[in-house]
C-alpha cells in the first residue's frame, strides 16, 4: 500500500517568496505544497506521456507508465519548441499544440503536475532548431537588439497558449540545461549578463505584460558539480522558483555523479529557500533490468527533491537507427523493476498527487 499521510507535512514547512506575488491560488497552493513535498516523496513524471509510446500514438487515455504500473506519472512534461514559428501547429516532436492543451487538461483535472520546457528555435539560426551556439543571439533579442521585437512576438505566442490552459498552474522550464554549451542560450553562446538580463527580461515580459499568473519559474543547469558554475547565470531569487539540473545515464559513473549533483543542489536549495527537483534523467532504452531501484533510487537515496523527470517514449527512431525510450512499457526488461519502485513510499504518481490535493 502507498502512504497517503505526505499531507501532514505541511503544517510546520517555513514559508519563502515566490517569484510571482500575484499568482493564482491553486500556483500559490502548488509552491506551498511542493515546497513541503522533499524528504518524504518525489513525484515521478515522464515527457509526452499521454500524446505517444512505444508503437502507438493518440490513443485517449493511453500511458506506456500506466500500462506498466496502473497508474499514470503524477508530473507530466511538455515542450513548445515550435510554437515561435509563423503558422506552427506541431511542437519539435510533432505533438499538435491543439492536442498538447487537451492532455495538460486531462492530467490537471486528475490531479497531476504539469511542467513544461520550451526548445525555441535560433533567431539567427533556424536551421539549427535550438542547437545554434552562434555567439550573439541572445544578445540581438535583448532590448535594443535587431530581434527583440521578434522575440517578444514569441513571448505572445508562448503566453497565448499558457493563457489557453484557463489557469492550470504550469512549472515553466524555459533556457533549459542553461549551463551547457550546445543551445543558443548556453554558456558557449552568451556571457553570464547576457542570460540574466534574458530572464530577467522573459519573466518580467510574461508576467507585466502578458499577465500570466499561473507559472512557476525553474532554473534548470547541465547537471553541475560546481557551485561557482551552477549560480554562474543564475537571475536571481525573486526571478526563481525552482531549481533543478538535468544528468541522464551514459556510463557507470550515473549514481555517483547524481548523487554529487543532489547534494550541490541540497545546500543551495536549503540556503535560497527553492523547491529542489531533477529536471530530467533516463537511461536510453533502458538496458539494466534493475535500473529503476539499484540506479536511480539510489542515486537520489535521501536527497531532497519535489520530482524527477523521465524523458520521453520515441520508439523506433528512423533516423539513429535504434529504439528510443526511457520508460517500461509492457514486456520491456525493466518492467517488474519499475512496477517496485513504483511501490516503493517515496514515489509518487498520480494517485498520489491526487490524495495529497497539491493545488489545495
Amino acid at each position: 500500500m502507498k502512504l497517503y499521510c505526505v499531507i501532514l507535512l505541511f503544517l510546520s514547512t517555513p514559508v519563502f517568496a515566490q517569484a510571482d506575488q500575484q499568482a493564482n491560488t491553486a500556483t500559490k497552493n502548488l509552491y506551498k505544497n511542493l515546497q513541503a513535498l522533499p524528504g518524504k516523496g518525489f513525484l515521478v513524471g515522464h515527457q509526452d506521456d499521454l500524446a505517444y509510446g512505444v508503437n502507438w500514438k493518440y490513443k485517449e487515455g493511453n500511458s506506456d507508465v500506466k500500462a506498466v504500473c496502473g497508474d499514470y506519472p503524477g508530473l507530466y512534461g511538455w515542450d513548445l519548441g515550435g510554437i515561435e514559428l509563423s503558422g506552427g501547429a506541431n511542437n519539435l516532436d510533432g505533438v499538435p499544440f491543439r492536442k498538447m492543451r487537451q492532455y495538460i487538461k486531462e492530467g490537471f483535472q486528475r490531479g497531476g503536475v504539469i511542467t513544461i520546457s520550451w526548445h525555441a528555435r535560433s533567431p539567427l539560426g533556424a536551421e539549427k532548431g535550438a542547437w545554434d551556439t552562434t555567439h550573439g543571439t541572445v544578445t540581438s533579442i535583448l532590448p535594443g537588439g535587431v530581434n527583440h521585437a521578434l522575440y517578444k512576438a514569441w513571448l505572445d505566442k508562448v503566453a497565448g497558449f499558457l493563457q489557453s490552459l484557463d489557469g492550470i498552474p504550469v512549472l515553466f522550464r524555459p533556457f533549459h540545461e542553461l549551463t551547457g554549451n550546445w543551445f543558443w542560450w548556453g554558456r558557449s553562446a552568451c556571457t553570464p549578463a547576457e542570460f540574466i538580463t534574458l530572464w530577467r527580461f522573459t519573466v518580467y515580459y510574461l508576467k507585466a505584460e502578458k499577465h500570466l499568473h499561473n507559472l512557476l519559474y525553474v532554473y534548470n543547469t547541465g547537471g553541475e558539480t560546481k557551485r561557482e558554475i551552477f549560480l554562474e547565470r543564475y537571475p536571481g531569487d525573486d526571478m526563481v522558483d525552482v531549481i533543478s539540473f538535468d544528468s541522464y545515464q551514459y556510463d557507470d559513473g550515473y549514481v555517483k555523479n547524481v548523487q554529487q549533483q543532489l547534494a550541490l543542489l541540497d545546500s543551495i536549495a536549503t540556503e535560497k529557500g527553492k523547491i529542489p527537483a531533477f529536471g530530467e534523467t533516463g537511461y536510453e532504452a533502458i538496458p539494466d533490468a534493475r535500473w529503476w531501484t539499484q540506479s536511480l533510487l539510489n542515486a537520489i537515496g535521501s536527497h531532497k527533491i519535489a520530482w524527477v523527470l523521465l524523458w520521453r517514449n520515441h520508439g523506433y527512431n528512423e533516423s539513429m537507427k535504434k529504439m528510443h525510450y526511457y520508460m517500461p512499457y509492457p514486456g520491456q526488461g525493466s518492467a517488474d523493476d519499475f512496477r517496485t519502485f513504483y511501490n516503493n513510499d517515496k514515489t509518487l504518481f498520480e494517485r498520489d498527487a491526487a490524495a495529497i490535493g497539491l493545488y489545495k
